[in-house]
């Protein structure tokens, strides 16, 4: 069974950073572009950022500049480092990964959610 496992979420002010992860685990044969999305009060799913599996990032433009996305292929692990956090970031971070198990069928998968909380 497969799962995608977050960590790092939590509670710091305004200006402050945190660092999330998602570590994918189960039986899988690779793993094409990993994510992270945002859910805050009231609103919609929203991405926040992208990385393929050669590398290539994309952000929305609320968050270019503050948060970095990455990751260990070796360790199926993604990684968002977010900086200058503002309380408009709070939200549940949803880790989303594509994943091939048997070829060529791409499914996605989502983690559970980390709640990161900024205030003022």
């Amino acid at each position: 069974q497969v799962q995608l496992v977050e960590s790092g979420g939590g509670l710091v002010q305004a200006g402050g950073s945190l660092r999330l992860s998602c570590a994918v685990s189960g039986s899988i044969a690779s793993i094409n572009a990993m994510g992270w999305y945002r859910q805050g009060p009231g609103k919609q799913r929203e991405l926040v950022a992208i990385v393929t599996s050669g590398g290539s990032t994309n952000y929305a433009d609320s968050v270019k500049g503050r948060f970095t996305i990455s990751r260990d292929n070796a360790k199926n692990t993604v990684f968002l480092q977010m900086n200058s956090l503002k309380p408009e970031d709070t939200a549940v971070y949803y880790c989303n990964a594509d994943l091939i198990r048997i070829y060529p069928f791409v499914q996605a998968y989502w983690g559970q959610g980390t709640q990161v909380t900024v205030s003022s």
